[in-house]
């Protein structure tokens, strides 16, 4: 390969690699498998060293591939949090320990799981936790010290008022709670997390402490950041210190006086994975002796004392059973593999999800096929290929009837999803009404699935409007419910009637609405009236909703059914005006019509309340600066959109000019 070539190769590998990095870091939604991530590094690695005239300071080789997000105030790394290399083979790790010998003599070495989680700094005062951050690009990270605190296995309060101590750890989502998130996101139609890094990751970096509490995550600690008042010389002396101190740390690690003995307990580590309550993508080699680990230092990325070793993805073959269709809350026909039961990255699975029939044609799968199935670092097995097929086997073809009502089935607007055409479908109903009671709609305490189905076979309730008209004696009716429950439900439904607009909007299982649309729609219209009286113009025309969920609102509103739903539920006495934004008066509409964008650390606020003070003024809030934008609030450190809004030429603002303006109103 000549250069020109080698970099073309280059920069088209750079751009992927940057692609993914922000969709596995920043939005916890890879589209890739670690496998597949793993060798397009490799591949740019590689041309990098046989061209080091390619290698960039930007270049992904070179930096770690996350960033400090918006949503958090920055928190700075004293001691950077840097990432590791990465090895697939003994011969790669012969090698490591081969680095290593040339510049320190002896070496003894730790060897522990390497957790699949998200990586967090928690730092703690005369042994009070007193704040925790992210990993971020090892340098600056998000400030997550409230979601930190609803991890129970992160102490509080440590066993010893330790001066000072900072020390880094894995947050991670078990097996088991993992396995409870996919079947209740599956339920409600929602894209389940790909694995439980990402699930750990995304329920972490919630704005709201309290879903991240539900979301039941824990932690290893596994290093000492910094640390006042101790003195600690080895990795083993400061894990076991760190267990005496009240950490959960690492379940096991063991410390090895040659390569031969790490290269046995990563083969040990590797063949117990199965048994782990938790995932985990390989194991880690560290030097133990600290300073030891001074001398060797780190390169702008890695640390060179200091070694992942990734094993690769498991596979098995399996015969496929039967293709079975479930009916989601929108009505889209989803089909599963059933497949003869085997053991796969430690769990017995029998089924996996095949996604539409694309899927199915695009891979040629039928019933009775010998079929690959793989677990790349993922809970949900996947359906790789098809090895052969069932003799006298046919293409399978999607149900063309609703296999819970019997109703037609239709594409829609170009979509891969076929979906079932009664909106009375009972597969539908049962989901549409969990949907309509969840936390994020009209979060009706007390009434959960179980409770739910009970009035639908008992025929209390044939849509979500109807738990409105139940009275204490219905709720009585079902088995083992009490006074104290009954009341107590009647009470949970009644105070539901006072929430705020967008979440009757987000409750109504509107397709493409999630609840930021619908805190648009509310803040944009202001009452569900006017939301059902808005045509496609005016509701594409808000930042942040395209041309199809524009279309996905006006066409239910324009239903006979729907329109008697506003009726019912103005009739059955719920809300149906936004109350978070004061009405647009005189004296608190001065930023009505007008878009923000707040970047940086403000002087005295956060920028969550300087949000509010916006929002409550009429404006809106945006995360990205665009022609849309009319301010950009800017505090210290604003980053690249204060670039970008100087670019455009939008008004730029601080703190002191921004409650000038608040004040002109007041």
């Amino acid at each position: 390969m000549n250069i020109n070539d080698a970099k073309s190769k280059a920069e088209n590998l750079r751009k992927q690699i940057i692609y993914h990095n922000n969709k596995y870091y920043n939005e916890d939604s890879p589209e890739i498998s670690d496998f597949e991530y793993d060798a397009l590094i490799r591949e740019l690695e590689k041309l990098e060293n046989d061209f080091p005239e390619l290698i960039t300071p930007d270049s992904p080789t070179q930096i770690i591939g996350g960033e400090a997000g918006e949503k958090f105030s920055p928190v700075e790394h004293v001691v950077p949090m840097e990432s590791l290399h990465d090895s697939f083979s003994p011969e790669e790790i012969r090698e490591f320990d081969k680095r290593v010998r040339e510049n320190v003599t002896y070496p003894k070495y730790v060897v522990e799981p390497k957790i699949d989680g998200l990586s967090v700094s928690a730092e703690y005062r005369n042994g009070i936790f007193v704040r925790g951050s992210t990993r971020g690009d090892g340098l600056v990270g998000e400030d997550i010290t409230e979601n930190l605190k609803t991890i129970k296995t992160l102490p509080m309060k440590l066993n010893r008022p330790v001066p000072f101590i900072e020390v880094r750890g894995e947050v991670y989502m078990s097996v088991e709670n993992f396995e409870k998130l996919t079947a209740k996101q599956e339920e409600n139609d929602l894209k389940p997390f790909k694995n439980p890094r990402n699930a750990a990751a995304g329920s972490l970096r919630q704005k709201d402490a309290k879903i991240t509490k539900e979301r039941e995550l824990d932690i290893f600690v596994f290093n000492v950041q910094r640390i006042e008042g101790e003195e600690l010389t080895s990795h083993k002396q400061s894990l076991d210190y760190l267990s005496e101190l009240g950490f959960t740390t690492l379940p096991f690690y063991n410390k090895c006086e040659s390569i031969d003995e790490v290269l046995e307990k990563i083969d040990e580590i590797g063949n117990m994975r199965s048994e782990l309550a938790f995932q985990i993508d390989g194991a880690v080699i560290k030097v133990d002796d600290f300073s030891q680990r001074e001398t060797l230092g780190s390169t702008s990325k890695f640390p060179k004392w200091a070694e992942a070793y990734k094993y690769p993805p498991e596979e098995k073959e399996t015969e496929l059973l039967d293709i079975e269709i479930n009916v989601g809350r929108t009505g889209v026909l989803t089909p599963t593999a059933i497949f003869s039961p085997i053991t796969l990255a430690g769990t017995t699975v029998s089924r996996a999800t095949l996604h539409n029939e694309d899927f199915i044609k695009d891979k040629n799968i039928r019933i009775g096929d010998t079929v690959i199935l793989r677990k790349a670092g993922e809970i949900i097995p996947e359906v790789v290929s098809v090895v052969k097929h069932k003799e006298n086997s046919v293409p399978y073809e999607m149900p063309k009837v609703c296999p819970s009502c019997g109703s037609p089935v239709t594409y829609e607007n170009g979509e891969a999803a076929l979906r079932c055409t009664n909106t009375d479908c009972p597969a539908q109903l049962m989901r549409h009404i969990i949907h309509f009671v969840s936390r994020d709609a009209m979060d009706i305490d007390g009434v959960g699935e179980k409770v739910l189905r009970a009035l639908v076979e008992k025929q209390l309730i044939s849509s979500p409007l109807d738990l409105y008209r139940l009275t204490r004696k219905d709720i009585l009716s079902l088995e083992k419910k009490k006074d104290t429950s009954a009341e107590n439900i009647i009470n949970a439904i009644e105070r539901s009637k006072d929430n705020d607009l967008y979440r009757i909007v987000y409750a109504l299982g509107i397709r493409h609405i999630g609840q930021k649309a619908a805190k648009l729609l509310a803040n944009r219209f202001m009452t569900l009236e006017n939301i059902a009286a808005a045509d496609i113009s005016e509701i594409s025309s808000i930042e942040g909703f395209g041309e199809i969920m524009a279309e996905s609102v006006v066409s239910y509103f324009s239903l006979d059914e729907s329109k008697k739903l506003v009726s019912e539920i103005k009739e059955l006495g719920i809300n149906t005006e936004n109350k978070s934004i004061a009405s647009k008066s005189e004296e608190n509409s001065l930023f009505s019509g007008k878009t923000f964008v707040i970047t940086g650390t403000l002087p005295t606020y956060k920028r969550s309340e300087a949000a509010k003070i916006i929002e409550s003024m009429g404006g809106k809030v945006s995360s990205s600066v665009s022609k849309k934008t009319n301010y950009v609030l800017a505090g210290e450190d604003p980053g690249s959109k204060l670039t970008k809004a100087i670019s455009l030429g939008i008004t730029v603002i601080d703190e002191n000019e921004f409650n000038r303006m608040k004040n002109s109103a007041e």
